[in-house]
């Protein structure tokens, strides 16, 4: 009796972690945004990792027209068909040209679809940007399409 009243709660978690993972079509994804070349950041490499089952943080590295960082939180919402999510979200950025420094918020929405059983995600968004320095400038014409390579 002892022992399952000490191995019952690990039980007990164990299935709610799997639960969770299994609930999620994805955990991380790595890959490539290919983008206008308007914004700072425009064609990038793009990791994305889901902290909860309907948030995910997004890093991008930018090496067009200007050389950027970003950072986005995003959440995202179910449609009834597997694999496919809508989501928005918001963050910063940061990019640097001709010894500018180009630095603001930015915001996000777009398409998520994971596909069953391979290990890739595509999505597409718009986002747009405003930058703060080196003067105010609303970038509105920032769409991408992104495909990654996932893993669980």
């Amino acid at each position: 009796m002892r022992r399952i009243t000490k191995t019952l709660p690990l039980a007990v978690v164990l299935f709610c972690i799997a639960a969770t993972a299994h609930a999620q079509d994805y955990r991380f994804g790595i890959g490539l945004r290919l983008s206008n070349s308007t914004p700072t950041l425009n064609s990038s490499v793009t990791g994305k990792y889901f902290v909860t089952e309907r948030s995910a943080v997004e890093g991008l590295v930018s090496f067009g027209s200007r050389f950027g960082m970003g950072a986005l939180l995003e959440i995202y919402q179910p449609f009834s068909t597997p694999g496919l999510k809508w989501f928005y979200g918001g963050g910063f950025y940061v990019g640097w040209q001709d010894k500018n420094t180009y630095l603001g918020p930015t915001g996000i929405i777009g398409l998520d679809y994971k596909f069953p059983n391979v290990p890739i995600n595509l999505s597409a968004d718009w986002k747009p940007e405003l930058d703060i320095t080196p003067r105010i400038n609303f970038v509105p014409d920032a769409f991408a399409v992104s495909i990654r390579f996932t893993l669980k």
